[in-house]
């Protein structure tokens, strides 16, 4: 899974649903290799609620996706690979307190700019 894809990978204008399996009654677009057009993957437009979390994530097959390794200039199959993985529902509730502590200091500069403004127009 993740939150975004390199230009490399093609978004289909094309929606797709799911009428079986775990994707009953998502919408859905496939994801393509720009270059070898082969199918990387899906991102999920709508799903039930109890696939709330998937929204707009992109979930790839990672037996059709190559791995460069920086370290030993190789290529493997990301299927040979194990990633350090945190369960979605924690990655989730992370982003979110990072949104919510983001939403605050806005709202914090916004009530300081509004004070000043207020103070300014009283002075005037």
């Amino acid at each position: 899974m993740c939150l975004r894809v390199t230009n490399d990978v093609v978004i289909s204008d094309k929606m797709e649903s799911e009428h079986k399996g775990e994707m009953t009654n998502c919408i859905y677009s496939s994801l393509k290799c720009r270059g070898c057009r082969c199918a990387l993957g899906k991102v999920i437009h709508s799903a039930p609620s109890r696939l709330a979390l998937i929204r707009s994530i992109f979930l790839l097959y990672k037996a059709n996706i190559n791995c460069y390794i920086l370290n030993s200039s190789s290529l493997v199959k990301a299927s040979t690979l194990t990633f350090d993985q945190k369960p979605l529902r924690q990655s989730m509730n992370e982003v979110r307190q990072q949104f919510e502590a983001q939403l605050e200091q806005m709202s914090r500069i916004k009530n300081r700019l509004v004070d000043r403004s207020v103070t300014s127009n009283m002075v005037n």
